[in-house]
């Protein structure tokens, strides 16, 4: 069947369902909702069966929704209706949520249900929530009805049947944090709804500021709106009740970047008490086995990021247990270098090459971990320089649904550094490791298996996974066989070394990303600049757009192969 994804964006929903939609043997195009005309252009130029609309801000114009069957992802329960679904359904504490996909018609979300499903509501993000429930929600709708229409069947219920209920879009006034009036818990509601976009208004120090990624500040407190306490780059602002960490902000200015709240307040950290709150690292054994936890924000690390998890990573070594597990957040396992931090900078030039060089110490020490076997567990999505902090590890095990970017090319044709030139070729060989950096499309677990980018699949659910997972590295740490792939890691690594030691691969890398990051081409620093203030894209790249492709760029968006 041939499939048109319509979204606004190419997110994480629409990257998930262009994988699985591929993979089921569709043939899927991608159309970025730029210009009705533009719509209808893709439309007369691919001729799908299908439009789907995973992610859309705007409607379908209705001449194209007449002549081709359209079904829009609402991240909803039946009936209901307004651009702020899961908002409300966290502002609102609701205990059960779901996913609706609606057959589009002149009224907005009003359209004949083909297919639905619920979930159990977890107090998270909205993006975590986004991520997980209601992607798995929204894959599943999808491909009930691709059944049913492939069987010649239609819709499974009338529009307006469930439920819910028609809603307006959050107001800012549903989005304003008052310290006086609210308690942390009630505060702590509204920044999740709010997270990602567009952010919860709050004052802080006499500054408006958009806050994004709090948890609760246990055991501080104080008088309403002041700031009580610090920890890294997070303050602490006390409520009615209780109190929140506050780790990223931004200013209310179109374009303006998100950015770890001391970096953007502008007040004296040191009038500010250090105070324990919980780390992005954190380190734990069990059944002898070393498992590090790791956690930032959306996935971004900053040249400080790379050298905590560096310096955890040389802490649990000192351990002698011979597996350790590099255990990422479920919603992001990393996305390589902070281009926010580096975009903020006075040079971005010079940050970009502080990061990339702490990114490179980082992933050499887990290379040159010789003494045990390292296993990189993904469990959630990871793009360009996290696949390669991931490949460092002796195997990838990779949970069901997770998707991959492995990649730079799209951020101004960036060449990328991590040691991608000794990593990637020896895991997938040469031919592939250049179709893998040459396809810019987003990889499933399918084709990770395939590829060498991945060495076992874990479930998709987040807990069946984790289960499978510790069992399963227990088994490894006791198995007679462990001790015998040790010395032959060992032996690999000193040959290896021998032929080409490390250093010429990363002085290789460095020479071309320096080119990237100080050369007269401006591509890369055009690129981020637009990336991180969401400039609108002006048109769809031809590795998405297969209608619009043609030739060798038509092959690289019908096909990794």
């Amino acid at each position: 069947m041939r499939i048109l994804l319509l979204c606004h964006s190419f997110n994480s929903l629409s990257q998930r369902l262009h994988v699985d939609l591929r993979r089921a043997g569709h043939e899927v195009s991608v159309e970025l909702d730029i210009h009705d005309d533009l719509t209808r252009e893709a439309v007369a130029l691919f001729s799908p069966h299908l439009i789907i609309a995973p992610f859309l801000k705007r409607p379908i114009p209705a001449d194209v929704w007449r002549r081709t069957l359209c079904l829009i992802v609402h991240p909803g329960i039946r009936g209901d209706k307004g651009p702020s679904a899961l908002d409300w359904a966290i502002l609102e504490s609701e205990a059960r949520w779901g996913v609706t996909l609606i057959e589009a018609r002149e009224e907005m979300d009003a359209g004949p249900v083909w297919a639905w499903r619920e979930f159990p509501m977890r107090p998270a993000r909205k993006s975590s929530l986004y991520r997980r429930e209601v992607t798995e929600a929204a894959t599943a709708c999808v491909f009930e009805a691709l059944g049913s229409i492939e069987r010649g069947e239609g819709p499974v219920m009338p529009a307006n049947w469930g439920r819910g209920r028609e809603r307006s879009a959050c107001r800012k006034s549903d989005r304003m944090l008052d310290p006086a009036l609210h308690s942390a818990e009630e505060a702590l509601r509204i920044i999740r709804a709010s997270d990602g976009d567009p952010g919860a208004l709050l004052t802080i120090v006499g500054q408006t500021f958009l806050v994004f990624d709090a948890e609760p500040a246990e055991g501080l407190a104080g008088p309403p709106g002041t700031l009580v306490g610090r920890s890294r780059q997070a303050v602490a602002m006390a409520f009615r009740e209780g109190a929140l960490w506050v780790a990223h902000l931004r200013r209310p200015e179109a374009r303006s970047l998100k950015l770890p709240a001391l970096r953007l307040l502008g007040v004296d950290a040191d009038v500010l008490p250090i105070v324990a709150r919980p780390q992005p690292c954190r380190y734990r054994e069990e059944n002898g086995v070393g498992v590090l936890e790791f956690r930032f924000h959306n996935g971004a690390m900053s040249s400080e990021d790379c050298d905590i998890l560096r310096e955890a990573i040389v802490t649990a070594k000192a351990r002698a247990l011979p597996v350790l597990v590099l255990q990422g957040d479920a919603d992001c396992w990393s996305n390589g270098i902070h281009l926010g931090i580096i975009e903020s900078a006075d040079s971005a030039a010079d940050e970009s090459w502080r990061n990339i060089n702490a990114m490179n110490e980082l992933v050499r020490e887990i290379i040159v971990t010789d003494d045990r076997l390292v296993i990189a567990a993904v469990l959630g999505n990871a793009g360009a320089g996290g696949v390669f902090l991931s490949l460092a590890a002796d195997e990838v095990w990779m949970r069901e649904g997770v998707i991959l970017n492995p990649h730079y090319k799209d951020m101004g044709n960036l060449y990328g550094s991590e040691y991608w030139t000794y990593l990637l070729p020896a895991r997938v060989g040469e031919d592939r490791a250049r179709r893998v950096m040459q396809a810019r499309l987003p990889m499933g677990i399918d084709e990770a298996l395939e590829f060498g980018l991945a060495t076992r699949r874990l479930p998709g659910n987040i807990d069946a996974a984790e289960q499978v997972l510790h069992r399963a590295v227990a088994e490894l740490a006791a198995s007679p066989e462990l001790a015998g792939r040790i010395a032959a890691k060992q032996a690999r690594r000193g040959r290896d070394e021998a032929e080409k030691p490390l250093a010429a691969y990363r002085e290789e890398e460095l020479r071309r990303m320096r080119r990237n990051f100080y050369g007269f081409d401006p591509s890369y620093h055009v690129a981020r600049y637009n990336f991180i203030r969401k400039t609108p894209k002006s048109r769809t790249p031809l590795t998405l757009a297969i209608h619009r492709a043609t030739g060798d760029e038509a092959d690289r968006g019908r096909t990794m192969r």
